[in-house]
């Protein structure tokens, strides 16, 4: 397996929201979901995933509130809103609209 892949600013916040959009999660939890769908080529650092909740937080795309992880420790979790469900639609629609271009220049022969 190749090392893993840094992310663009965009990609990341679309896969956090994906990622809400399955559970309210904590930033661990986020960070280490996101590595175990990739099968590990996704690798969120803290010093990026931070700012991007933080943003995301800002433009009302998530909210967040205190509660406990699964070890006991008080932990922020973070769900997304209906603003955010909105975006992640949008977002999704461009993401496989740009995947596929890229796909067909990659695939290009001449």
């Amino acid at each position: 397996m190749g090392k893993p892949a840094d992310l663009l600013q965009g990609t990341l916040d679309l896969l956090i929201l994906k990622t809400l959009k399955l559970q309210p999660m904590h930033g661990w939890g986020i960070s280490q979901r996101i590595q175990q769908i990739s099968e590990d080529v996704l690798r969120v650092q803290q010093g990026s995933l931070y700012p991007a909740l933080y943003r995301l937080e800002n433009q009302g795309l998530i909210v967040a509130g205190w509660g406990a992880s699964e070890n006991n420790r008080r932990a922020r979790f973070y769900r997304l809103t209906a603003k955010g469900r909105k975006r992640l639609e949008a977002e999704e629609s461009n993401w496989e609209r740009l995947a596929a271009a890229i796909a067909q220049v990659l695939a290009a022969t001449s």
